[in-house]
């Protein structure tokens, strides 16, 4: 019997600019045909929050998929499984923020650094999908951020910062109302989400150095066994291929911003033999790290396919 094929999804990495914590995504340029020719969800390294102003379509966020249509909004936690697509030959119109919500919280909110764990916690319990007459609040709140960032007016980061925080602050306070629901199922998909949370923090801190799966799992917990079912059930991948993702995502900061040698590169990212890492980049990259190097400009489209295969020894 043949193996089944694993799907694919793609990480599409942004890049905040120094002293940020919101970008924007703005124009014509996102006015289009969404989905067409893709099959496979993404997720990204922001929290993403898109407002639709026309179209129809289908919103897919992890398990679950919605029709959308003018005048509803979407609020998706950074590595969170998903996908948007138009219907055939209709024309939608989103705008979209990422922000960097620990370190908005953590510049904004004042008292324990308990007290902003516990904000972020919330507001990546789950993903939320809403029509603008059901959170009229929001709805209004995330039109009015959009068009700060577009007019860029004196201060606009700093209007944009506060109308944020209140805007996350609400979305914080939905989603622990939606898992103090009574009944178990809503609470114990949450306690999952937070143990992949906080695995997902372990491997970025710790990326670059002799790590194995056993040890992630050991981090928060659980059995290795229960760890790699749960992540790969989360993720849409393994929490090899994972690691293997950030370390080449790591790999190709180097190579863009230093002249360092490639085996250097190898071994801060984690990589300890030249094989492995040149392996891992071209199967992550599409080519060889000499290659891309030459082809810096691409890093932003470039795009990270995760049907690396599992290797042994982690």
């Amino acid at each position: 019997m043949s193996r089944k094929r694993k799907k694919t999804a793609e990480f599409r990495y942004y890049r905040m600019p120094e002293k940020r914590t919101i970008i924007a995504l703005l124009g014509e340029k996102w006015q289009q045909n969404y989905g067409r020719n893709i099959d496979y969800l993404h997720f990204h390294n922001f929290l993403e929050i898109g407002y639709c102003y026309e179209g129809r379509g289908s919103m897919i966020l992890g398990t679950e998929e919605y029709l959308f249509r003018g005048g509803e909004f979407t609020v998706i936690p950074k590595n969170y499984l998903h996908t948007t697509n138009s219907e055939p030959g209709n024309i939608s119109t989103w705008e979209y923020l990422f922000v960097d919500v620990e370190q908005l919280l953590r510049k904004l909110v004042s008292g324990a650094p308990g007290y902003v764990d516990q904000m972020i916690q919330a507001i990546n319990q789950k993903a939320v999908f809403a029509k603008g007459n059901e959170m009229p609040y929001l709805a209004e709140l995330l039109k009015r951020i959009l068009d700060t960032m577009r007019e860029g007016k004196m201060f606009y980061l700093e209007e944009a910062e506060g109308m944020m925080l209140a805007f996350l602050s609400e979305i914080a306070r939905k989603n622990i109302a939606f898992f103090d629901q009574p009944g178990g199922g809503v609470r114990e998909e949450a306690r999952m989400n937070n143990l992949i949370y906080r695995s997902l923090d372990y491997i970025s801190d710790h990326y670059h150095e002799r790590m194995k799966v056993s040890d992630i799992a050991a981090q928060i917990h659980i059995s290795e066994t229960h760890f790699r079912r749960v992540f790969s059930q989360c993720m849409g991948m393994s929490p090899l291929e994972y690691i293997n993702m950030v370390r080449i995502q790591s790999a190709c900061e180097y190579l863009r911003k230093t002249d360092e040698p490639i085996a250097t590169i190898a071994g801060k990212c984690g990589y300890f033999t030249s094989s492995t890492f040149n392996r891992n980049f071209q199967k992550i990259m599409g080519m060889a790290p000499e290659e891309w190097k030459k082809r810096p400009e691409n890093y932003e489209q470039q795009i990270l396919q995760f049907n690396v295969r599992s290797e042994e020894g982690w």
